[in-house]
């Protein structure tokens, strides 16, 4: 069993955390080098919205902010005896926080319609129900001076972190039962029920204060990667490894707690939140992102068509990516994750205005028989991978040395396609894409690339409405560290110094025409090679990997 914890750990939590379905490997259209331009931007759910498009930027609160030590995540990896130790320490962040006015200014230079950002639930309300003033103050005047360079700012209110009080890492069996030092956690029978309500004031606060500029809002950033790390294997703070043991008395829980949080937090802004800052019609526009794969039935190798690993394929789907989104869409749960609905919950339906989807992977799944392995995710038993040997890499230079997973150039058409057709009238917005590297030049076609697959599915009438590169800087990539580069602007950790990458040189430019010109179309788009890393790393033979996504 330590065995397996060992390797699940790895594999679903350091990224395996997203779904779609699999592409027709066949159906790889390239570049035309044609001119493509883009609309202005709209609602992101309004009906008027439909056929606007936005240009954006994202980062997150934990990921780049300093003087933060009321997170789980700063006491999860700090180092001992003052912290846990648990994981590569965040530390200072990339300093923020405190250079969160100098940074507007590295938006502004992007050209950019909208910064979606995060604000730390923690440095609001360190204690419980103890609101900080000036923390709301700093957001504030980083809203206005987001708005005053004509940046429409999309809010994260829960992006992985929460407040220490939540769910205490040094505490996660919570014998003595909730406090107002730690409330046990989404999966406590008793303890639950205390989060989504303080999740829910969080939200009603943010829409309380900011609601008079503030329009655009996302109530979870990826739930099943967050239920993944925080709940299944304890990768990452709170540390709750209940997949195993646990998975219909803990895990499952804290999985219907988190749809919970959601439906309360949309509720709230949408109660709250008075003013209709950007003239579209709705006071609020409320939303999540779902982490998204390109799925690929695999045996020795090589993608599968037999019909137990495309079975496989699809369970892992179903569990980690559509579940969470389908008990949205149609009010109801499959509490055992078997791909049928058993419970009814009207009260979830209709809280979904719009939805992000987050794509990083390429990953395969098999059925590993009736003998699972050391690698076989319990309970939906599939074995699941992001590179060699368990599958051929569509490019050598397509493999992400640094997050140990293939990234597609391509990817995004068939999960736009996909999630248009299973979700007809749900507006889409790419909420991330980018790809962790050291050149300048590969982050730069990757997202020239990424713009040409949105515009391949805008004009097969898909109702994708804006991207947003991730990320604005190199930042805190979680349990990997500061090692993953995947920054429009490079961050020298020394000085905290940011430069202009090649990508945010040409992603400023592409904003500001909202063109894609055929000359740049023919130096970066396309569906060739990418430049490969500057040390060679992006070659077939990199070392085998579990699927990974950055955040």
């Amino acid at each position: 069993m330590k065995r397996f914890f060992k390797v699940a750990a790895a594999v679903l939590v350091l990224g395996l955390l997203t779904p779609v379905a699999a592409a027709d490997e066949a159906d790889r259209a390239g570049s035309t080098h044609r001119r493509v331009s883009f609309a202005k931007i709209g609602s992101p759910s309004a009906p008027s919205g439909k056929g606007s498009f936005r240009f954006g930027v994202s980062s997150s609160a934990t990921q780049i902010e300093d003087r933060n030590e009321n997170t789980d995540w700063y006491l999860w990896t700090r180092p001992a005896p003052e912290g846990m130790g648990k994981s590569p320490f965040v530390g200072e962040g990339v300093e923020g926080y405190s250079r969160a006015l100098e940074d507007v200014e590295l938006v502004e230079d992007l050209n950019v319609d909208s910064y979606r950002f995060s604000i730390e639930w923690a440095r609001i309300e360190p204690e419980r129900d103890r609101i900080d003033e000036a923390a709301l103050d700093h957001y504030s005047r980083q809203i206005d001076a987001l708005i005053a360079k004509g940046i429409r700012p999309m809010i994260t209110i829960h992006h992985f972190s929460n407040p220490v009080w939540v769910d205490n890492p040094r505490d996660p069996d919570c014998a003595n039962g909730p406090s107002d030092t730690n409330l046990c956690g989404l999966d406590h029978p008793e303890g639950g029920p205390l989060v989504v309500e303080e999740m829910a004031e969080h939200a009603r606060l943010l829409a309380e204060r900011f609601g008079d500029r503030v329009d655009e809002w996302v109530t979870l950033n990826e739930p099943m990667v967050y239920m993944m790390f925080a709940h299944a294997f304890g990768a990452g703070p709170p540390g709750k490894a209940a997949f195993v043991d646990g998975f219909s008395t803990r895990f499952v829980p804290a999985v219907r707690q988190y749809i919970n949080a959601h439906v309360a937090m949309y509720r709230a802004i949408k109660q709250a939140d008075r003013h209709d800052a950007d003239r579209d019609g709705l006071r609020a526009s409320v939303g999540l992102t779902v982490s998204t794969k390109q799925y690929v039935a695999a045996r020795d190798g090589e993608v599968s068509t037999e019909p137990r690993d495309i079975a496989a394929r699809d369970r892992f789907r179903w569990f980690f990516e559509l579940n969470f989104i389908e008990s949205l869409w149609r009010g109801s749960f499959d509490a055992d994750f078997d791909g049928t609905a058993d419970e009814r919950h009207p009260e979830w339906k209709g809280t979904l205005d719009w939805l992000g989807i987050q794509l990083y992977d390429r990953t395969s799944v098999s059925d590993p028989g009736p003998t699972p392995g050391p690698t076989t995710v319990p309970h939906i038993n599939v074995d699941v991978c992001a590179a060699p040997p368990c599958h051929r890499l569509l490019d050598p230079t397509y493999f992400v040395p640094d997050m140990g997973y293939e990234s597609d150039p391509q990817g995004l058409y068939p999960v736009l396609k996909d999630f248009a057709a299973r979700y007809p009238g749900l507006p889409l917005l790419v909420t991330e894409s980018g790809i962790a590297s050291d050149s300048g030049k590969r982050r730069a076609e990757f997202t020239v690339r990424a713009l040409e697959q949105i515009d391949r599915a805008r004009s097969e009438g898909v109702d994708v409405r804006g991207y947003y590169h991730w990320s604005l800087m190199d930042n805190f990539e979680w349990l990997h560290g500061y090692g993953p580069r995947f920054g429009l602007y490079s961050v020298d950790r020394t000085t905290m110094e940011r430069t202009p990458t090649e990508a945010a040189e040409l992603y400023s430019a592409i904003a500001k025409s909202r063109t894609l010109t055929d000359k740049v179309r023919r130096i970066y788009g396309g569906s060739g090679p990418l430049t490969p890393e500057p040390d060679g790393g992006t070659e077939a033979s990199a070392p085998a990997a579990v699927p990974g996504r950055r955040d």
